[in-house]
Formats: C-alpha cells, structure tokens, sequence
C-alpha cells in the first residue's frame, strides 16, 4: 500500500514544522503548506538534511482560491487525503496582547482573527471532509488552544480566544457530518516555546507535537468529536 497522505498547514515553522517532522518519521507522505512557497521549500530543505521526504506546497488558508487551488492539486496529484492538521494560527493583537482586553481591541483585529484562524480551517474542511467521507477513512486534527476553553476562559488575546472557541465549535459541527472511520478532534498543545509561544512557555516543542500526533494517528477505536491535551480529554 502507498503511503497516507497527511496535510499539514501553517508548516514551515513551530509546532507544523514539528508535526511535519513527527509524521514523516513515521512513514507519511507529508504534504506542508505555508503561504510563501519559498518558505515551505525551505523547511523541507531542512527535513531532507534529516534523510526526511517531505513535499512543499503553498497555501493560504485565508484565502479561498488559494483553498481551491490546494485542493484541486491535491486531488490531481495523489488523489486522496488521509490526514489533516489545520495549524495554521497567528495572534493578531500583537506582542503585548496579554496585556489586551476587549474594551481595547478593535472589531476589525478579530475579524482578520477569526479569517485566519477559525474560517482557515472552516475553508479546509469544506473540502477536506467530503474526500475523506468518500474514502472512508481520515483523521483531523484543529490545533486549539486551552485559551479557547469557556471553563478556562481569562483576559488578553481575545481575538485569538475567541477564535479558538469558535475553532472547537467547528470541531463540534463537522463530527456530525463525517462517515465512516473519519475522525475530528481539537486539540491543545498548552504553552510551547516557538516563535509565537516565546521563549518564556512552558512546554517543549516535543511535548506540544505530541498530542497534535496522537489525534493525527488515531487508531480505529478512537474519539471523535472531542477536546484534548497530551491524549487526554479535556473541557471545552
């Protein structure tokens, strides 16, 4: 059998590189996106040091032709989609947005949120679902965060937090509509020191991969439709 497919947006650094990385070593086809097709190459220039095969693509996920384009060249050129990582994620109230309340943040900053973060994944899904359905067979992961949780719910960020919160939401509505062994799950990979984490987090690149990995290599007999960190459910 050829080997599964795997999609993995926002890849070309932090946490997507890391799960690009995770699942070529365990015998995917790795397929990472990035806006800057330059850039994508790049990362796959520096998994190919590691005698990992890794195919760059471009994609924005904001955007819905670049959506479609994606989507028309995946079906052109492999024909499937076995999983699907939708990383891609950016906070847009900038470095000092913990600091940031609502009162602060103008509406239009959490709509260019929301765009990136919550209908980015939205667009993937309106695409990604259907060819997995007609398989039979996929695993899906949103990468959320815990600062999207109502039970966890606190100030600063909220364009990103809300974002979140509506990204689990989708995780909610899609679940309902997958057939077959396809699997969609959110998961957080908590507070991980990547250029958007900072060098202050508090978890390893490692250990934030993880947990995005084990939704993304679900077995059979695993969930769906649920929140997680480290494997482990969570709240929403």
């Amino acid at each position: 059998m050829s080997k599964k497919i795997a999609v993995v947006t926002g890849g070309n650094r932090g946490l997507g590189f890391g799960v690009c990385q995770a699942l070529a070593e365990r015998g995917y086809h790795v397929i990472l996106t990035a806006r800057s097709l330059q850039k994508a190459k790049q990362a796959c220039e520096r998994l190919a040091a590691a005698s990992l095969e890794v195919e760059a693509a471009v994609l924005d996920v904001a955007s819905e032709q670049s959506v479609q384009q994606f989507f028309s060249f995946l079906r052109a050129s492999h024909g499937r989609l076995d999983v699907l990582v939708n990383n891609a994620g950016a906070i847009f109230e900038g470095k000092d947005g913990a600091g940031v309340g609502v009162f602060d943040v103008p509406a239009e900053v959490l709509a260019r949120t929301f765009d990136n973060n919550t209908l980015g994944a939205y667009r993937m899904l309106q695409h990604a679902v259907p060819m997995m359905n007609e398989a039979g067979f996929g695993r899906i992961v949103n990468v959320s965060s815990g600062m999207g949780g109502l039970h966890e719910m606190g100030t600063g960020h909220p364009g990103y937090r809300l974002s979140k919160t509506a990204l689990n939401a989708l995780t909610c509505l899609f679940d309902n509509e997958l057939k077959g062994g396809v699997k969609i799950n959110s998961v957080c990979p908590g507070w991980v020191r990547t250029e958007m984490g900072g060098e202050h987090a508090t978890r390893s690149l490692d250990e934030g991969v993880f947990g995005i990995v084990w939704a993304a290599t679900l077995d059979e007999d695993g969930p769906s439709g649920g929140f997680f960190r480290d494997g482990e459910k969570i709240d929403w």
